[in-house]
């Protein structure tokens, strides 16, 4: 065997991975920055440092054993247990980076930014608990008299893709009217996912009493209510308020998502049983669910009709795409007393 250029024992051979473009190597690796949905997060590593694709800050085999034409004969720098494993600017264990947190203009709900990403936010009224395996960010602040005490705030990511009202509001709803110390009444409530981010939103001065029907998503509906205590979880059919009506008081907001072809009448059923005068209507529209052979604009358009006859007056209405097809919000004003 010759000793040419090639590159024998002991000789300049390269390892997978290194700092110029091995496989994985820094942010030139497969992978990088894979992408999030459009409208939501950007790649999938989130702010605590390096990607989570295959590359990106935490290539296979970084600063493990050199790139191509680093030594790695016998005898050379190889990096066993102990030795730096991480991308060059934090995988596991690397230094968090910076998040800024910032209000969004809907009371109780913020963005929170780092360097590759901007994410929808609510503050965790239940620190170290995710409720549907969502990201949790830890954020510190200066507290204390003099500001030397660090105080460390836990928010939690609220994804569009899996709330139509977290959709709206990156869609750009004027005002969903949900706001701390408010009492709201949620219509098809589910397993709890939007409503555990609700029940942030409202905080612990405020109530949500969430009506969810189906039985099987009732009981993770109650396992999440056990330690979110402003959340009434109510197992009944919203289309019968009077089987709940000793539960729940007047309240500030109507939130809606029953998919049901008779929605309307369901929203004006509990609004004349328990919302305020000049409260407000939130109301999920599934055309396909109402009627999936008329175009979704004219569903649309009928179902603000039949709410206007039942003294609900509609003043903004907003389409859910890229997040969800053929859906829309409406926000109205309820007016008891004409």
């Amino acid at each position: 065997m010759g000793f040419g250029d090639r590159g024998g024992r002991g000789a300049p051979r390269g390892g997978r991975g290194g700092f110029s473009g091995g496989r994985g190597g820094s942010n030139l690796g497969r992978g990088g920055s894979r992408g999030g949905k459009p409208g939501f997060g950007g790649d999938r590593g989130g702010f605590s440092g390096g990607g989570r694709g295959r590359g990106g800050d935490r290539g296979r085999g970084m600063s493990r054993g050199g790139g191509r034409g680093a030594p790695r004969g016998r005898g050379a720098p190889r990096g066993g247990r102990g030795a730096p494993r991480g991308g060059a600017s934090g995988g596991r264990g690397g230094g968090a980076a910076k998040v800024i947190l910032e209000p969004h203009r809907h009371a109780g709900v913020f963005i929170a930014k780092g360097a590759k990403e901007s994410l929808l936010v609510t503050k965790n009224l239940v620190p170290g608990e995710s409720v549907y395996g969502e990201r949790r960010i830890s954020i510190e602040s200066a507290g204390g008299a003099d500001g030397s005490e660090k105080i460390k705030t836990e928010y939690r990511v609220w994804n569009p893709f899996r709330s139509k009202l977290a959709a709206g509001i990156l869609g750009g709803l004027d005002d969903i009217y949900i706001a701390p110390g408010k009492k709201v009444l949620y219509l098809g409530a589910a397993s709890g996912t939007s409503v555990s981010h609700v029940a942030d939103v409202v905080g612990p001065e405020g109530t949500v009493y969430a009506v969810e029907f189906s039985h099987r998503s009732g009981r993770d509906l109650i396992n999440m209510a056990k330690k979110r205590t402003n959340v009434i979880p109510i197992i009944e059919d919203a289309r019968h308020p009077n089987k709940y009506r000793m539960l729940v008081g007047m309240v500030d907001v109507v939130f809606a998502d029953v998919a049901q072809p008779d929605q309307a009448r369901i929203i004006a059923l509990n609004a004349h049983h328990f919302l305020k005068n000049e409260g407000h209507i939130v109301i999920s529209i599934k055309a396909s669910c109402i009627d999936s052979t008329a175009p979704a604009e004219v569903v649309f358009a009928s179902e603000v009709k039949k709410m206007q006859a039942e003294m609900i007056k509609p003043h903004e209405q907003l389409t859910l795409e890229p997040y969800e097809r053929d859906h829309a919000m409406v926000i109205g004003s309820y007016i008891r007393h004409t």
